[in-house]
């Protein structure tokens, strides 16, 4: 075994027996090298004052060689800033101004003790590192019934865990904090669980209330003291749009700290907050009392990241850096927030309206891009098509009664058009259905 790995394992059993045997085999093999070509040439940066012969870039006259057809329509930024490798575990500026950020927007985390911020190539990645650092073989991995397919791809597919689900409303339509309890309870006997709480939530839109969250941070702490240990996700992909009285912070602040066998490990990003979808900026940061612990699980994390991409891309990451050090940032946020929130606002006013209560319920939302409608009586997959088909209007079928709709996507004034469209479209099939 590497010497490297055995100091890194060493560290993590000595501050958290429990973190440690929450890593995956391959999270207990990997690291990121001290002594190799990335090590070499920043030492060589430091000190090659004559010439520099290490790295894989090239140079002329002194800066990052770069084509003009390229350069002139990135004429604002510096090529350092734009054509060098950025490090594997992302740039500092970028790292700093995010982990700024995040305290800002979640007063929850003052006083805890967290990790820096490292890039990921966006949501995806950053739950995929998690997968690789945490999952193997048969763990399970729980999050609700109405859930983002990807999980399935990164934790199942690809690192072969179980899939655990648990309806995502209980009985009053509030979130079921009683099923994610039984859910990592039920674990006790394997004493391993990978939880993922996805707020706003996709497909639906729901975030859940103060109420609510502190249900869920119960389920979770009663589970430790259980004596599982608990790889808590918090998926924010879609964070700070909440547009009611909901939690209008992560949950990752109140789980930092809370208990021994409880990892808090925050995944979020510029994509959707920001609106830079195809920037691909992710984050993903550790939560624990122990600073060794996260330097440790930081190593960890950029090892893989150095195994899979090598590093994320830095025109994208200057970019976003640039933009949070904008003085305009918050306001110009803040007016697409708005527009968001008028769209949202929108469509359950359509919805509350009564016309289409023959067709269809929907289930609560109060955040985020999408909501999902409960079909009554038609299937969603046969009307996904149909409206396609005969409407041009394209929407997601999740099961046999829930259509996804993306009002994220839909300006303001559409919106009625889209419903009485989508109606029309289940009239269409009922009648057929009749003959």
């Amino acid at each position: 075994m590497n010497e490297l790995v055995k100091q890194l394992n060493a560290t993590i059993k000595q501050e958290n027996a429990y973190v440690f045997s929450m890593l995956s085999g391959l999270g207990q093999a990997i690291y990121f090298p001290k002594e190799g070509i990335l090590s070499q040439s920043a030492e060589a940066k430091a000190k090659a004052n004559k010439f520099n012969a290490t790295i894989g870039t090239a140079l002329e006259k002194g800066k990052p060689m770069y084509l003009k057809s390229i350069q002139d329509t990135l004429g604002a930024y510096d090529p350092n800033d734009i054509y060098p490798y950025a490090p594997p575990e992302g740039k500092p500026a970028l790292r700093k101004a995010w982990r700024d950020k995040m305290l800002v927007e979640n007063p929850s985390m003052q006083g805890k003790t967290y990790s820096n911020p490292i890039v990921t190539n966006a949501l995806t990645h950053g739950l995929s590192i998690v997968a690789d650092l945490f999952a193997d073989e048969g763990d399970a991995v729980i999050f609700p019934d109405k859930n983002w397919e990807n999980y399935e791809l990164c934790f199942g597919v690809r690192r072969g865990a179980r899939i655990v689900n648990f309806p995502l409303y209980d009985d009053r339509n509030r979130f079921n904090s009683a099923g994610l309890r039984e859910a990592v309870l039920a674990q006790k006997e394997k004493g391993k669980a990978i939880v993922i709480l996805n707020f706003p939530n996709n497909p639906t839109g729901y975030t859940p209330d103060a109420e609510e969250g502190r249900e869920i941070v119960a389920a979770l702490q009663e589970a430790a003291e259980a004596g599982i240990n608990i790889v808590a996700v918090t998926d924010d992909a879609y964070f700070s749009l909440f547009f009611e009285d909901s939690l209008h912070e992560s949950l990752f602040g109140q789980l930092a700290g809370l208990h021994p066998r409880i990892l808090p490990v925050k995944v979020d990003g510029a994509t959707k907050e920001e609106f830079v979808w195809g920037f691909r900026v992710g984050f993903i940061t550790f939560a624990s009392p122990s600073e060794p612990l996260l330097a440790a699980l930081e190593q960890k994390t950029t090892g893989i990241i150095r195994a899979t991409i090598s590093s994320g891309p830095h025109p994208s990451q200057t970019f976003v850096l640039r933009a949070l050090q904008s003085p305009e940032f918050e306001a110009q946020r803040l007016e697409k927030f708005d527009i968001m929130k008028s769209r949202a606002n929108r469509t359950k006013e359509l919805l509350d309206s009564g016309k289409f209560d023959s067709a269809w319920t929907y289930y609560p939302f109060n955040s985020g891009y999408f909501m999902c409608l409960k079909l009554k009586n038609v299937d969603a997959e046969t009307l996904r098509v149909h409206l396609l088909d005969q409407y041009g209007i394209g929407t997601i079928a999740l099961g046999p009664t829930d259509l996804r709709v993306a009002f994220s996507c839909i300006e303001a004034e559409h919106l009625e058009e889209l419903f009485d469209s989508i109606y029309k479209g289940v009239q269409d099939l009922e009648k057929a259905s009749a003959k």
